[in-house]
């Protein structure tokens, strides 16, 4: 309220009826304005009572949380999305004020967003009226967040690149001398009797010739494979759901040998933005890589274990898989997430490197640490996308 509305109000008994028309007229041109300011803003708006009735919103609060809001109508009979009307009837329930979260929901163009809903105290003159619950699209940035990551990821292409040339200098040299030595044995025999050296002494050459183009091959696909950038579909998923059903995939085989599989869940309510079947891969290689070294230690004996416990701390939620297998060495565990570097005879050297592209795709982190003849222990630490909350004094 503008100073010569207040002023005139307080002396309201004292004005004629021109001075009160001309009050009105005041006071419906500002509360035009503040209409019109409030259907302007990109950001939902509804303010509610104490009782979470229904006071004032905007046209983008309509887009966001339900197209039948109304007046004097109760918040949780009219938000639609499920999760929201959930976050809010949590909040009303334990009395909590200045909380935010993010949800993936979709809207009315068919795509899914990323809608960032908050919750703050209404106050007027002073006390405590209501509430105030905004939400705004967060899309853009989330997407922003992973072109920046996928940025940086280009950053170790060099290092690939260096490599696969490295891998591929050997076939090709390999190829080179056994062509060279066909090409000499021919030219030996058309300069003598003419005819062709032992078809067996032939075959035996392109025999190698042929193994070293398969091994080529193999390495431009394994190539390609790892430069492939990681597309996630982020949805808000419970990560420890997902751990607890890859448990009780793999229990079967961990007790046929004798390797014993404990999980400590203490992030059941927990949603973090990840893609679920990429989350999966990279919790089932890492459990495999364990597995493996356990059994190579134990051989079957008791004694072998895998344990994978849960937390949240700081507004990151971490993920440790530890194992008490044969574990690596200093320099070993420093370059486990290199691509082509591996220490199993069969292995590809591109699986943990997978797992750092995408725990670095979910905008986490992940390390490694371990000691041989003892155990190795890999965190995946990812962020939770809630500020914290704080109860209302």
């Amino acid at each position: 309220m503008n100073s010569f509305v207040h002023k005139a109000s307080a002396k309201i008994s004292k004005l004629s009826d021109q001075q009160v028309e001309s009050l009105l007229e005041e006071l419906n041109e500002e509360n035009a304005l503040l209409k019109s300011i409030l259907g302007s803003l990109s950001t939902g708006l509804i303010i509610t009572d104490v009782n979470w009735n229904i006071l004032e919103f905007n046209k983008a609060a309509e887009r966001y949380f339900s197209s039948s809001l109304e007046f004097s109508k109760n918040i949780l009979d009219v938000v639609t999305d499920k999760e929201i009307n959930n976050f809010i009837a949590d909040t009303i329930k334990k009395n909590f004020s200045n909380v935010s979260k993010e949800f993936s929901v979709e809207m009315s163009d068919g795509k899914v967003h990323f809608i960032a809903v908050k919750i703050l105290p209404f106050l007027l003159k002073g006390e405590i009226s209501g509430n105030i619950i905004t939400a705004d699209d967060v899309t853009e940035k989330r997407l922003q967040d992973v072109l920046v990551h996928r940025m940086e990821g280009l950053q170790s292409l060099t290092n690939l690149a260096a490599s696969v040339a490295h891998e591929i200098k050997n076939p090709l040299g390999a190829i080179s001398i056994h062509i060279q030595l066909l090409q000499r044995s021919i030219k030996k025999a058309r300069n003598g009797d003419g005819s062709l050296p032992d078809k067996k002494f032939l075959e035996n050459y392109l025999d190698v010739v042929n193994e070293e183009i398969d091994s080529l091959n193999k390495i431009v696909v394994d190539f390609l494979f790892a430069v492939r950038p990681v597309q996630a579909k982020l949805e808000f998923k419970n990560p420890m759901e997902i751990v607890c059903k890859i448990g009780q995939f793999f229990e079967p085989e961990f007790h046929s040998k004798n390797v014993n599989l404990k999980i400590n869940n203490t992030s059941s309510d927990l949603k973090l933005l990840i893609d679920e079947k990429l989350f999966k891969e990279c919790v089932i290689n890492i459990i495999q890589n364990g597995f493996a070294a356990v059994c190579q230690r134990f051989e079957n004996s008791q004694g072998g274990e895998i344990q994978i416990e849960s937390k949240t701390k700081d507004d990151f939620f971490y993920l440790t898989i530890a194992d008490n297998g044969t574990g690596m060495d200093e320099q070993t565990a420093a370059r486990i997430f290199e691509p082509y570097f591996t220490t199993k005879a069969n292995g590809t050297g591109l699986g943990l490197t997978t797992v750092y592209k995408i725990i670095k795709e979910f905008n986490g982190d992940i390390n490694v640490k371990s000691v041989l003849g003892k155990g190795t222990i890999f965190t995946i630490q990812l962020p939770v996308p809630q500020s914290s909350t704080k109860l209302l004094s």
